[in-house]
């Protein structure tokens, strides 16, 4: 088995100012309540498991959570008016803690919303992910927002940490030169899948995580025999 060392980065607190429109900027403050933090690590806590179980032990998880003391302070521009905390936003953490070659995978786990106020930071979705590169200290990065107690009770806990990561890991083997299926995690409906109220996506990630996606007539993803020695951290050995 392949153990990918994983940083969990948990910031309680924002504090920004992001351009509303093209003439106003705005202030957001927020701390992520305790039942919501402890809603989003018990899911994060899951997320192990799934990926030993769609691997059929091929990979694993080795997690570390660290809660940070201090709150994000910046945010980076997706689009015309969506944000997200970006390397640049969490730098000083990812110097800290993820120096080149620490680990293979690091998460942002962020209070965007203020389900008090119904206030947001306008974002790209629930979590975005991406590849390892130099901005990112080599790890694939992903973050994942605060969320009500209801979305977490997706059929499978743990199922969005799983999916913001493949978007990581498939970038990470399509570099490789493994073929992809379009889409990567977000392919399951374009290739023929739909989604089970037991197992949510999983379905498509089994297939995905073990290079058994067809996409004109061929099979593609990451083929079990791959994850052995692969991953971002061996490839800076």
């Amino acid at each position: 088995m392949t153990i990918w060392k994983v940083l969990l980065l948990i910031y309680r607190d924002i504090d920004i100012r992001f351009r509303a429109d093209r003439w106003r900027a705005t202030r957001f403050v927020n701390r992520m309540a305790d039942a919501e933090m402890q809603d989003g690590v018990a899911a994060f806590e899951k997320f192990p498991a799934l990926v030993k179980e769609l691997t059929d032990g091929a990979a694993g998880v080795a997690p570390t959570i660290v809660e940070v003391n201090h709150a994000i302070t910046s945010i980076t521009r997706l689009h015309e008016r969506t944000y997200w905390p970006s390397p640049d936003d969490t730098r000083a953490e990812l110097d800290r803690f993820n120096p080149a070659g620490e680990y293979d995978s690091v998460f942002v786990y962020w209070p965007q919303n203020d389900f008090e106020t119904g206030r947001s930071v306008p974002s790209g979705g629930w979590g975005l992910g991406m590849g390892p590169s130099p901005w990112s200290n080599h790890a694939t990065y992903a973050t994942v927002a605060n969320a009500p107690a209801s979305a977490w009770e997706v059929p499978r806990i743990g199922e969005v940490w799983l999916h913001e990561w493949l978007h990581g890991v498939c970038a990470h083997f399509a570099a490789r030169s493994l073929p992809m299926p379009d889409g990567d995690a977000d392919g399951a409906e374009r290739h023929g899948y739909v989604r089970s109220a037991e197992s949510g996506w999983c379905d498509y990630y089994r297939d995905l995580m073990s290079g058994s996606v067809r996409e004109s007539g061929a099979s593609t993803g990451i083929p079990l025999q791959a994850w052995v020695g692969s991953k971002p951290t061996s490839a800076l050995a």
